[in-house]
């Protein structure tokens, strides 16, 4: 594993998802940005303790951007970054199939332009892990910490295992959902994302929650009710009730 501030030992640590988890956001999404982008929300959500995390996968084809999905509009704002730029830790992962952690973008002189570029953001520490998507296209899961403390060996390993565990179901979604082109499918994508964001934002609010907790949440009630991140967030937004916590079989724990 390359990382700009050396190779990090890697540990036992292990939040891989269950082949179940990802066959059901696969059997969901009608096509591929939308899994794609519940991939992601479930990813930040999954990825989050300790620490809150932002979430963003890229996948490319023929040197270029093909779809983006991001857990939130922070990380869509610092994967924007990079695209304008054509370079950040994201497209170096993806495109050099090799891990980058920057540590603190503040002090960082390889990727100064791009911190100076996201300073207002809050974001202190990035990992970018590719994500192997066979031989037609390159993949990367990136992910961006609010402070400099997250990524420690033992976080960057599990990251790494937990991209690992992606590599067989997003071969299958290259598969089995047709992959958009650049100007196809990205607005419905981001429309859908939208209305999560924005569901989120309530389920926060009525829960005094963090994201990453309302992010369970829907994830939760969607796998319970074997319906779409999505259909689930309309729900939301239209007035359905969130579950009792204390309710014994519900979906929150």
């Amino acid at each position: 594993m390359a990382a700009e501030s050396g190779h990090l030992p890697t540990s036992g640590q292990n939040q891989a998802p269950t082949p179940e988890q990802l066959q059901d956001l696969l059997l969901k999404s009608p096509g591929f940005d939308e899994f794609l982008l519940e991939l992601t929300v479930f990813s930040a959500s999954k990825l989050a303790a300790p620490e809150p995390m932002l979430c963003a996968i890229t996948v490319e084809r023929d040197g270029r951007p093909v779809t983006v999905a991001s857990s939130s509009d922070k990380a869509r704002q610092m994967d924007e970054k990079q695209y304008g730029f054509d370079d950040g830790p994201c497209l170096t992962a993806l495109r050099e199939g090799r891990t980058v952690l920057v540590e603190d973008l503040g002090t960082s002189a390889r990727w100064q332009r791009y911190s100076q570029a996201v300073t207002n953001e809050g974001v202190r520490s990035v990992l970018a892990v590719p994500i192997d998507a066979g031989p037609s296209a390159a993949a990367a899961l990136n992910c961006y910490a609010l402070s400099t403390s997250t990524f420690g060996a033992a976080n960057v390993s599990a990251v790494e295992s937990y991209s690992a565990s992606l590599s067989r179901i997003l071969r299958l979604a290259l598969r089995v959902h047709r992959l958009p082109a650049p100007q196809d499918g990205l607005h419905t994508a981001l429309q859908s994302r939208a209305v999560i964001d924005a569901a989120l934002s309530l389920v926060m609010a009525q829960t005094r929650g963090s994201r990453e907790e309302a992010a369970k949440l829907l994830h939760e009630m969607a796998r319970s009710s074997k319906q779409q991140l999505k259909q689930i967030a309309n729900d939301i937004l239209n007035g359905a009730a969130l579950p009792d916590p204390s309710a014994d079989g519900g979906p929150r724990q």
